[in-house]
This record gives structure tokens, C-alpha cells and sequence, in this order.
């Protein structure tokens, strides 16, 4: 429906944008499960099983809409997506570049999803300990249900060599994961913290 309405739409970059979005991101769909189930997180994905064609498709609507010069939500998100998929390239993610993109994104379109993505993101950048202030500095009182903060805060601890407090993370993460594919995953990631 999203490249649809971008064919209908041709000059609008929100509807660019969001079939940029949706192709970029169902790009890596092969990569995001193992054959048991297992959810397997961005950074973990074999490449080689992302769609090329699709994400060639979804970088053309991108810069589609980045030409209009009038930027939105979706184009952002596609342009967060898009840094991603620079590693189908053998490039590296450029992280610095992402805390610049999450943080327009957060301007113009508050999420606490996108709130949470940006402390993993400035973790990446600043190390862990500056990713738990921003994850701390939301206060959304929503975050305390909503099960990626959970895992963000997971993985932050973890990095920042703080197994007990992350191993608490991940449980209150599985505690709250629906999917037991996501469920089995953090649960390795706990055993591996408490090794």
C-alpha cells in the first residue's frame, strides 16, 4: 500500500518517505529470525540474507523525497533504516550520523520509542553510561511497561559491565516480551550475563 500511494503521490515526500520506510525495513525481514524462531537483533543479522533489490528500491525513494527539500517523519525513519542498511555494503554504521537523525526525528515527531532508540544510539557513541542518562532522563511514565526500554536498559548494563543490575533488566525485559521468539533471545542474553 505504501508504494502504491507513492505512485499516486509522486511529489509528496512523506508518502516517498514512507514506501522508503517500508522497503528499507522489510528488506532485512529473511534476517530477523533463525529457522527456530529465535529473534535475531539488527546488529546480529547476516547480511547476505537481506533483500538488495529492496533496499536499491527503498534508497531511490529516499532520495525521491530527500529532492522535494521538505523533510518529515517517515523520511527520517527511512534515512535511520537506511544508515542500517549500510552494512548489506560492507560499510560500517555511521553512529554519529544516526544520534543526528534520531534527534530530528525526536523533534518533530516524540515517541518514546524513537526516545528509547536514542539512548542506544548515544551508547553506541558516547559508551554505555551515557546511554543509561538518556534512558533515564525519559519521563514518560509509560517507559516502565514498555518492554524495549527494558531491553535497552539490558544491554547498556550489560555493557557497561553491570551484570547484576542487567541481568534484572533482562528479566523484567522477558517478563513483558510477548513474542517468544524475542523471549528466547533475551534469555540467552541473560545466561550470557551471568557467566
Amino acid at each position: 500500500m505504501a508504494l502504491m500511494l507513492a505512485e499516486l503521490l509522486p511529489d509528496e515526500p512523506e508518502a516517498l518517505g514512507l514506501a522508503a520506510l517500508v522497503c528499507l525495513s522489510e528488506s532485512r525481514r529473511p534476517a530477523r529470525r533463525t529457522s527456530g524462531g529465535e529473534f535475531v537483533p539488527l546488529d546480529e543479522q547476516d547480511t547476505r540474507l537481506w533483500d538488495s533489490a529492496m533496499i536499491e528500491r527503498g534508497e531511490a525513494l529516499l532520495r525521491r523525497a530527500h529532492g522535494t527539500g521538505r523533510v518529515g517523519r517517515y523520511q527520517y525513519e527511512a534515512a535511520i533504516q537506511s544508515a542500517h542498511c549500510a552494512r548489506a555494503h560492507g560499510g560500517q554504521i555511521d553512529w554519529v550520523a544516526l544520534r543526528k537523525l534520531h534527534r530530528a526525528l525526536l523533534r518533530i515527531a516524540p515517541s518514546l520509542g524513537a526516545a528509547v532508540s536514542l539512548a542506544v544510539v548515544d551508547g553506541e557513541v558516547d559508551g554505555p553510561e551515557a546511554g543509561l542518562r538518556t534512558l533515564d532522563a525519559i519521563t514518560d511514565p509509560a517507559i516502565e511497561r514498555f518492554q524495549p526500554a527494558w531491553t535497552a536498559r539490558a544491554h547498556l548494563l550489560a555493557n557497561a559491565g553491570r551484570a547484576k543490575a542487567a541481568s534484572e533488566a533482562y528479566r523484567r525485559a522477558i517478563d513483558l516480551t510477548t513474542d517468544a521468539g524475542v523471549a528466547q533471545h533475551l534469555g540467552r542474553r541473560l545466561a550470557a550475563v551471568g557467566r
